[in-house]
């Protein structure tokens, strides 16, 4: 299984300029590594068509195919500008109010238009404090994959950890990955993200059992993020 690491630019570089720089700059620096590596980028859309060379992702879609919803990319649109992967469910969508039920349309909508989804997962640090972590993850994917039969990628994201620089525990982030595989098709690709690091990504693929990463913050830093990527040679 090829390990995935995931760059999440999120609503950033702030002109194409800087946007191509950094690409270029990871292409550079991961040019000729481990043909088991999968890298995919997923910059702000605006930058989709301007970037060549990597694997190319998008950071959300909406769930239906055309028509009156301004301000919405279909998943068909980002597979005609040659997306490969989109990013659904992600912690910093939900806090807007987006739900289980919204999140498992725009997958079926992926799905069909050809894309590999990466749906996010993730407990707040209030569910854990209260011992309701479990309980969170296992609602979550069973929503949101509920009449999915296609390959799915999972993210592993506590939403305590994410650009908090409070990342996750070996043996917690363990745990849940193993918790996680018993609702999902064997062979599914678990990935964690949450203050992912250079010196702390080799554990969570060689410790904690991930088959990658998913990348915030230190994707923005073309060493650091070619660093991430070199751990999982």
């Amino acid at each position: 299984m090829k390990s995935l690491i995931v760059a999440n630019w999120k609503m950033n570089p702030e002109s194409a300029k800087e946007a191509k720089a950094l690409f270029s700059a990871v292409k550079k620096g991961i040019a000729g590594l481990n043909k088991k590596i999968d890298v995919v980028m997923c910059p702000p859309y605006e930058y989709l068509g301007l970037l060549k060379g990597l694997i190319l992702g998008a950071q959300n879609c909406f769930y239906e195919e055309k028509g009156a919803y301004t301000g919405e990319i279909s998943a068909l649109m980002l597979k005609n500008m040659g997306v490969e992967y989109v990013i659904l469910g992600h912690s910093e969508r939900r806090r807007m109010g987006e739900t289980d039920e919204q999140i498992n349309k725009k997958l079926v909508k992926a799905v069909q238009a050809g894309l590999t989804p990466i749906l996010c997962v993730g407990e707040k640090k209030e569910d854990k404090d209260r011992g309701k972590k479990q309980e969170v993850l296992e609602a979550q994917i069973k929503q949101c994959l509920g009449g999915i039969t296609a390959d799915v990628v999972i993210a592993y994201e506590p939403v305590w950890a994410i650009g908090t620089g409070d990342n996750c525990g070996v043996d917690e982030t363990k745990e849940s990955i193993d918790f996680i595989r018993k609702f999902v098709k064997t062979g599914t690709r678990i990935l964690y993200g949450g203050s992912v690091k250079s010196d702390n990504s080799g554990s969570y693929l060689k410790e904690a059992g991930a088959n990658g990463l998913l990348v915030g913050g230190a994707s923005l830093n073309a060493k650091e993020f070619i660093g991430i990527v070199k751990s999982a040679e």
